[in-house]
Formats: structure tokens, C-alpha cells, sequence
């Protein structure tokens, strides 16, 4: 009788949610264009056009958070430190990463404390400009959220943001590349998601190959391998194989064979 009531009763606390509630999602804007005339205060307290962070030839992770969240932020937070500690690449280096508080009562200094804690936790080589903290006028934040679909809520009684958990990742000229879900940055999702933000320009020549392999899945909300590339890539590996060693088998049999002296004939 119990397991019969449960959806029901479910399904009735979610009609009871406040509309606001209901609306938290990500509104996927894949392919366009953040502005990048949008102007914030970093954690330095110096006012700052998020558009200096691009066409450098990198790509951008952009995660809008708030620095005094009980949990989600904190968890989201975390977990992008874990994520990219587990790269081989060093961050600032060949990626930028972007928080944007979407608090606009939050501070400077608040920001500053967040980006000290959370680059302690990265124990590996790092650029401190790498992974930059900011805060904002609300006009500039909901113009931020609006452009790469972001809803979130404030809860006026619990005095909290209501929001989703992911980080949007950009092209080295602003577009919206790829979506990440979750408190969990995979290093395989978190490379693969890099390398196709920059069209390939960052990583290695594996890196690319490994990039080919892998499509991203929506309903996985992650990068799985793509069984069609890889039988491509199978059947191409297989030719150049077959045709080297048909090249040495031929070399050696052109060195075996003895030459053949033709006959001298005078008049």
C-alpha cells in the first residue's frame, strides 16, 4: 500500500513547490555567444570586463555560485577544485576558470576567502590568476545567468539561493561550448569538454585522437565512447599497419634478390 501511495504523494509535494522552485534549470544555449562586456569586482576589489578573460586562446569554465552557500556551492566548488587537480594540465595555463557570485550583496572579501581556500586544496602547479572570483550588480548577474540559461531563486524565508549545480564551459571567444552537471568533475569529462571548447588547439596529438573517440551523451550528461569513430579509427589504424608491412616486406625482398647480369652482345 505504501510503495502505491509514494509516487502519488511525491508527485503532489512537487506540485506544492513554489513556481519559482519549479523553474530551477539549465536552459541550454548551446553555440552562443556570452557578453563579454559584462563588468565585475574581483576578489582584489578591482572592477573588471569578464571579456579580458577571452580570445586568448584558451578556453573558459564559467560557474556562477555564491560564496556564503551552506552546501551546493561549497559541493560544486569542491568538486571543480578535485577535477582539475586530476589534469595534467596546469590551470591558467591552457584553461581559465571564471566564479561569479550570484549574490550581489556578497563582497570582495568574501571572494578572496573562497579563491585562497579553494586553490590550497588544487596541490599541484598552478597559475593564481588561473581561477579568478567575482562580484556584481544584479543587473550584470541576470544578464550573466540569461545568457547561459541559468534559473535559479532566491527563498526569501530560508534566506538562500535555489539553484542548479554545473559549470558551463566557453570557447576561447566567448561561445557556450558544453554544459557539466553534478558535484562530480570527471577528469574524462573535464578534458574532453576543454578540447572541444578549443577546437582541438589545446592538448596533445592523443588528446585529439582520444577527443575523436568520444562524443558527449546528454542522457549520461557525460562523455561516452562513440562506437562509429572508433571502428574508423580501428580501419584507418589497420590499412597504415598492413600497408607498413607490405613496405618492409617489400624492401626486404627487393634486397634478396640478386641482380641479374645481362649478356654483352658485340657486333
Amino acid at each position: 500500500m505504501i510503495s502505491i501511495c509514494a509516487p502519488s504523494l511525491f508527485a503532489q509535494a512537487v506540485q506544492e513547490k513554489p513556481a519559482e522552485l519549479q523553474g530551477i534549470d539549465i536552459e541550454e544555449h548551446l553555440g552562443q555567444q556570452i557578453p563579454l562586456d559584462l563588468q565585475f569586482t574581483n576578489e582584489n576589489g578591482q572592477l573588471e570586463s569578464i571579456g579580458s578573460y577571452f580570445n586568448r586562446g584558451k578556453p573558459v569554465i564559467l560557474i556562477l555560485a555564491y560564496y556564503e552557500c551552506p552546501m551546493l556551492c561549497t559541493l560544486v566548488l569542491n568538486g571543480m577544485a578535485f577535477g582539475v587537480s586530476q589534469l595534467d594540465w596546469t590551470l591558467g595555463n591552457e584553461f581559465q576558470i571564471l566564479t561569479i557570485s550570484i549574490n550581489p550583496a556578497e563582497t570582495p572579501e568574501l571572494a578572496s576567502a573562497k579563491k585562497v581556500n579553494l586553490l590550497n586544496t588544487i596541490q599541484k602547479k598552478k597559475n593564481e590568476n588561473g581561477w579568478r572570483f567575482f562580484v556584481g550588480k544584479q543587473e550584470q548577474i541576470t544578464k550573466l545567468a540569461d545568457a547561459i540559461g541559468f534559473k535559479y531563486y532566491y527563498d526569501e524565508k530560508q534566506r538562500r539561493f535555489a539553484h542548479p549545480a554545473v559549470a558551463t564551459i566557453l570557447s576561447p571567444d566567448g561561445r557556450i561550448s558544453r554544459y557539466l552537471y553534478g558535484v562530480d568533475f570527471k577528469k574524462q569529462d573535464l578534458r574532453l569538454a576543454l578540447l572541444e571548447a578549443s577546437e582541438g588547439r589545446i592538448g596533445n596529438s592523443i588528446d585529439r585522437i582520444i577527443l575523436y573517440c568520444f562524443h558527449y551523451d546528454p542522457a549520461a550528461r557525460g562523455y561516452v565512447l562513440f562506437a562509429t569513430n572508433v571502428m574508423k579509427l580501428g580501419g584507418l589504424v589497420t590499412v597504415i599497419a598492413v600497408g607498413a608491412l607490405l613496405t618492409i616486406f617489400w624492401i626486404r625482398e627487393r634486397r634478396r634478390k640478386p641482380a641479374i647480369n645481362l649478356p654483352l652482345y658485340h657486333n
